[in-house]
């Protein structure tokens, strides 16, 4: 098999050909048909997450490893003892997976475990054309979802869906702010129409970025860096209840917070990195609800593909490029240069 291949944080990826690993027990082996490539992927490219105050999170990984954790694939071979799933298939990935033995993973939550072997992280992932799972529970039926746009619900998908339940918005008599409108965003609006009957409003700094948010179902957009934009959207809702920021950088979240009625909800889910400073006495006075939200369940994601598979949200623009420019396609993503989502293509 071939992969694409982190050699040295930061540096351009690598193509390394190997072994193709032959399933055993549970597993599945899948030859990868597309990969979504996510902002995820360009920080743990970089090797670190940023803490602000030029503080880093350093990330641990053992190199050579193969990001992308959107992955869609066929499966060509089955492992003796798993089940629910044909050669032929072509399935959906969910890479969050824990260690199937703490108490964690036992809530239901393996995606929050420690020690879990994630697809694109911890184990090869779908910048590779072979991806091994070890259960054919992980992997989800799209449906007629078209192949480039399938493995996003994976992550963006389920990021949006996940923040968007936690945020307890019910219908569209509860106001809803997206910030960013990049691919995350796009993906929220879409699930927040379809799923939670409201159509938010978005707010980026990028004019050609808000107006693929307004033709793809935003109520309103609005520029936050330009004069009066809090104004506005006070304006149009009196305080807002539930804020999702997909953004999640210095800027984004003074801006954001503030947004919030008494009892709103604020869903940090974007990695872009600094710090939050926020008056203490308006947590208390406002009585906010400041709550990380990190992807999602394996149920929280079951829940999302059959919303997928019955066709009832709306696709979001995806650019297909070759596998062959993953190295360029994280540079676009990093510069902003990429409108809505990026596949990753292999032959």
């Amino acid at each position: 098999m071939k992969a694409y291949q982190v050699v040295e944080s930061g540096k351009p990826l690598q193509l390394n050909e190997f072994e193709t690993p032959e399933p055993q027990g549970s597993e599945v082996l899948l030859k990868t048909v597309a990969c979504g490539v996510c902002h995820s992927d360009v920080h743990i490219h970089e090797g670190a997450f940023d803490l602000g105050g030029g503080n880093k999170l350093p990330l641990p990984l053992e190199m050579p490893y193969t990001l992308g954790h959107e992955i869609f694939g066929e499966v060509i071979k089955l492992g003796p003892d798993a089940s629910d799933i044909n050669i032929g298939d072509k399935r959906v990935v969910y890479p969050w997976i824990g260690c199937n033995q703490c108490d964690v993973c036992s809530s239901g939550d393996e995606h929050l475990c420690a020690g879990g072997p994630v697809l694109g992280v911890q184990k090869g992932g779908g910048f590779g054309d072979h991806v091994l799972v070890p259960n054919s529970k992980y992997l989800m039926d799209a449906g007629a979802t078209p192949d480039h746009l399938a493995g996003s619900y994976a992550c963006s998908g389920l990021t949006a869906y996940t923040a968007l339940k936690k945020s307890g918005i019910k219908d569209s008599s509860d106001s809803l702010v997206i910030v960013g409108a990049g691919g995350l965003g796009m993906m929220g609006i879409q699930i927040a129409k379809a799923a939670f009957n409201t159509q938010p409003i978005v707010v980026d700094v990028d004019d050609a970025k808000l107006d693929l948010a307004l033709q793809n179902g935003a109520s309103h957009t609005i520029n936050s860096a330009k004069e009066g934009a809090f104004e506005e959207i006070h304006g149009m809702t009196g305080g807002v209840g539930a804020v999702i920021d997909f953004v999640g950088s210095d800027l984004s979240t003074g801006f954001a917070a503030s947004l919030l009625r008494k009892g709103g909800k604020y869903i940090i889910v974007g990695l872009y990195g600094g710090e939050l400073s926020h008056p203490l006495p308006m947590m208390v006075l406002m009585e906010r609800n400041i709550q990380g939200s990190y992807v999602g369940s394996l149920a929280n994601m079951k829940e999302l593909m059959s919303l997928v598979k019955e066709g009832k949200i709306e696709p979001i623009p995806v650019e297909k490029r070759h596998a062959s420019e993953a190295s360029q396609t994280l540079e676009d993503l990093k510069a902003g240069k990429i409108m809505g989502r990026a596949a990753l293509m292999h032959d």
